[in-house]
């Protein structure tokens, strides 16, 4: 036999935190963006320079990089593309794996990350840490991480 779960419906409380949460999300995203509009850069392609910035060698696999950049193989390729055409990064194969490809940043690429980074973050202080004491910065990662953690395993990323 069957039987129903009822709905957890969420509390007034928790649907507050919880549209709030997203409003934030959305506003914060689409000012990041509207902030890196002056250099030719999105979000995305500023996300992908600084993690090939942050990468050994500046450089990583294209998976590795559709993993931590939550983009589809076919949407990063794409995206590489642009970014290519654009100066910022180049591919070189993987000579231990013939079908792998990597996405370098090139001098270029990093001569944008050093151009755009101070600007970038002004704009994360002006939009988000500046509003915030310290408190509420340690009292938001605490709360944060366990969301963050739980959707790592969902991900199957460690």
């Amino acid at each position: 036999m069957e039987t129903e779960t009822a709905t957890r419906w969420l509390t007034d409380a928790e649907q507050c935190a919880w549209r709030t949460y997203l409003d934030v999300n959305r506003m914060l995203t689409y000012q990041m963006e509207k902030d890196l509009q002056p250099f030719g850069l999105t979000n995305n392609d500023y996300e992908i320079l600084v993690n090939l910035s942050e990468a050994p060698e500046m450089r990583l696999r294209m998976s590795d990089l559709a993993t931590a950049t939550l983009q589809s193989k076919s949407r990063l390729s794409h995206q590489i593309t642009r970014m290519e055409n654009a100066g910022l990064v180049r591919r070189e194969n993987c000579e231990s794996d013939r079908r792998g490809l990597y996405a370098v940043l090139t001098d270029q690429g990093m001569e944008t990350m050093r151009k755009v980074a101070p600007h970038h973050v002004e704009s994360v202080r002006k939009h988000f840490i500046d509003l915030l004491t310290s408190d509420a910065l340690t009292d938001m990662h605490a709360s944060l991480k366990p969301v963050a953690e739980q959707l790592r395993g969902v991900r199957g990323k460690p």
